[in-house]
């Protein structure tokens, strides 16, 4: 069974660690901020100037003057720090964010990312997603793993303008978690219930397939 948006960014959570700055950027990714794990101490950086965003508020917490890059609603943790926007883009552009987590409409085999525009419909545009892919060396990708119209989102090569190119190395999509290396897709987990040959059927790039895929556990 396909993985729902809050089970995509448990997983992705999975990848963090203690001391980490992160970015999350719009959808998905902003659901990461909920499944910080017990005990670690992350700090969550937006491109807007707040650097230690919390959980999304409950309606009790909710201060329409606090918003993520998104201009959702957020929270923030004890020690956050409120800048100018100019200097949260000086902290991405210098290297100093540890992950970057970004949603996509395709990634390629050569881990090359189009993320902001589809010619003819209207989306929100490039944001801070060039900055973060140029300045981060740990980004990872989140996104179901085909479009509506059941094509795959994994390809040989990305058919949209690109936001970046050679710079993403893992997915996490609604079927699997991916690696990207050698211009090939690793399948290294699966969703639970979901067979290899799902996965491979929505994947247009090359994927190498190990003898064992785990299954993921929530």
């Amino acid at each position: 069974m396909a993985l729902s948006r809050q089970q995509m960014a448990m997983r992705v959570a999975r990848e963090l660690r203690d001391g980490y700055y992160v970015n999350l950027g719009i959808g998905i990714p902003t659901l990461v901020a909920n499944y910080i794990p017990a005990g670690m101490e992350v700090m969550l950086q937006s491109e807007n100037g707040l650097l230690g965003m919390g959980p999304f508020p409950t309606a009790e917490q909710l201060d329409a003057d606090l918003i993520n890059a998104g201009k959702q609603t957020v929270t923030a943790i004890a020690g956050a720090s409120i800048f100018s926007s100019a200097e949260s883009f000086a902290m991405i552009r210098g290297g100093h964010v540890d992950l970057t987590v970004l949603g996509a409409f395709e990634v390629d085999v050569q881990g090359n990312i189009a993320s902001w525009m589809i010619p003819g419909k209207l989306v929100k545009g490039m944001g801070g997603a060039m900055d973060l892919v140029a300045g981060a060396d740990n980004i990872i990708v989140t996104m179901t793993h085909a479009s509506k119209n059941g094509a795959s989102k994994l390809l040989p090569k990305c058919t949209l303008p690109l936001t970046g190119a050679g710079c993403i190395h893992k997915v996490v999509t609604d079927l699997a978690y991916m690696e990207i290396s050698e211009g090939k897709f690793w399948l290294k987990e699966r969703a639970p219930g979901v067979s290899v040959d799902e996965i491979a059927s929505k994947t247009a790039g090359e994927m190498v397939v190990p003898e064992v895929v785990e299954e993921m556990g929530f």
